[in-house]
């Protein structure tokens, strides 16, 4: 790829794709170099395309963190598929993830073909992410088997190794995105980090919380509705933010809540923890948890829950 030029200024949009949990979301806040993204260990985290901004002297990246894509099994699948093909045709690059632990499957060629199809002329990188999990030898396999799967796909790439766990090779990623970028002018101010609604990274912040330690299906049954912020009167240090966290089933209102309302406390601890450095404040949180039953089914009960 092309030296970036020191007299231009470069800037565009990067699509990181890839199946559900290989690594996009942290990825993204490793680049960023804070957190945008929430992170899970399950699969499909991510619900929203969350746009992250890296910035230096001569160059301006906007990640555009995706939904995995996957077969889909519900009308949300469905959506959340269609997002992430109608964002490969609107930007400068797209970051394909694939995880070194994992050997690359039906689902890596499936995505390849998307690309292929859908994008045929977008600069392509392919990230080989998560090399801190496995040894050197293991990398070097991974390497191979991925520069295989793009000669046969007749897809000229890119390959960057990357760990976001430990930052090893994220600068390096970061020339060669930003290499790939058009002249252009820079589209967020300088220390910008985001260009997401702050009731959207409230929601996710209390989504990511509420996922952590679930073993079930829980986290595609799951969505978190911001009700209302407000300053609480009489005080200018602390803001009062009411949340609602809908599941389909009641056994699943159950898990959330836990035994005497345990686990929704805990949820909550941490939640608010995360929104309070989001907002530079104190935060009262009040989740409530509601049953909004086949919600992933239902058009209707889609669009109130913001997709």
């Amino acid at each position: 790829m092309a030296e970036l030029r020191e007299s231009e200024y470069h800037s565009g949009f990067v699509c990181l794709v890839g199946r559900p949990n290989t690594g996009k979301s942290t990825l993204t806040n490793a680049l960023v170099g804070s957190k945008v993204a929430i992170t899970s260990k399950r699969p499909q985290t991510t619900r929203h395309t969350i746009r992250g901004i890296v910035h230096r002297e001569n160059f301006q990246i906007i990640l555009v963190d995706t939904p995995g894509l996957h077969r889909p099994r519900t009308l949300l699948g469905k959506r959340l598929n269609e997002l992430v093909r109608d964002t490969y045709t609107e930007v400068d690059v797209i970051g394909l993830c694939i995880p070194a632990d994992e050997a690359i499957g039906p689902g890596d060629r499936w995505i390849v073909d998307q690309i292929r199809s859908v994008a045929p002329k977008t600069t392509l990188v392919v990230i080989v992410t998560k090399i801190d999990k496995v040894p050197k030898d293991r990398v070097a396999t991974q390497l191979i088997a991925v520069s295989e799967l793009l000669e046969s796909s007749a897809i000229p790439a890119e390959i960057v190794p990357v760990s976001a766990a430990t930052g090893e090779q994220v600068d390096v990623l970061t020339d060669v995105l930003a290499s790939a970028l058009p002249v252009g002018p820079a589209y967020y101010p300088d220390g910008e980090l985001t260009d997401e609604p702050e009731e959207m990274l409230m929601a996710e912040l209390i989504r990511e919380a509420a996922l952590e330690g679930i073993r079930d299906e829980l986290p595609h049954s799951l969505a978190v509705v911001i009700d209302e912020v407000t300053a609480r009167e009489g005080r200018d240090d602390l803001v009062d933010v009411h949340a609602v966290l809908y599941v389909e089933r009641s056994s699943q209102k159950g898990i959330i809540i836990g035994k005497g309302g345990a686990r929704l406390r805990e949820v909550g601890t941490a939640a608010r923890g995360q929104i309070e450095k989001l907002l530079g404040t104190k935060v009262y949180l009040d989740l409530r948890v509601k049953i909004a039953k086949n919600w992933q089914s239902d058009p209707k009960q889609l669009g109130r829950l913001g997709f």
